[in-house]
């Protein structure tokens, strides 16, 4: 793995941490270089990364070293597979998490996120956690959208890079934010 791609890896994962979008042990991402992916390691502290922390390996194909990958693997190999995403990202912002609990879709309500997201798809499914669900339902909601909610367990949000893809995240969190302000007037 590159320096630059190194870099980026370290800095969005601390970003994720700071911005609480994860919690100490959660979320994962990936980037894709050809026909390969690089992971964050199963229970990595996305917002302290090291060296050791990551995995490359196959997008299409199982590999010795898909064992000490994150468990979400199979549904960051179909986003790769089904859509023209370079980057994936699974966190689990708080309040888009609780939001996705009372709608079956997220609606911004502040124009940036209505701009930049549209409306956001809530994926409901009986496990979500290491699904072939997920695997299946998460890569068809983000051929069409750039983020996507699993209904009481975070989102995945794709992009040309983990900037980009981060970014869509932080907005989604911020507009969920605004939601629930407004929820309380």
């Amino acid at each position: 793995m590159g320096e630059t791609l190194l870099h980026q890896f370290k800095t969005i994962g601390r970003d994720l941490f700071l911005s609480g979008l994860v919690t100490s042990h959660a979320g994962n991402m990936s980037a894709r270089i050809a026909d390969n992916l690089i992971i964050t390691r199963h229970g990595s502290m996305l917002g302290n990364l090291g060296n050791a922390d990551f995995v490359e390996t196959t997008i299409q194909s199982p590999n010795p070293a898909d064992q000490q990958a994150s468990f979400e693997l199979p549904v960051h190999r179909a986003i790769y597979e089904q859509t023209a995403a370079l980057a994936v990202i699974h966190s689990h912002p708080a309040h888009a998490t609780a939001l996705s609990m009372l709608c079956d879709a997220i609606t911004p309500p502040d124009q940036e996120a209505s701009y930049l997201l549209g409306t956001i798809p809530v994926i409901e499914a009986n496990l979500i956690v290491v699904s072939k669900e997920a695997v299946t339902l998460v890569p068809a909601a983000l051929q069409e959208a750039k983020v996507v909610v699993l209904r009481g367990h975070g989102c995945f949000s794709v992009g040309r890079s983990l900037e980009e893809a981060f970014h869509w995240t932080s907005v989604l969190e911020h507009s969920c934010r605004i939601a629930f302000l407004l929820r309380q007037r």
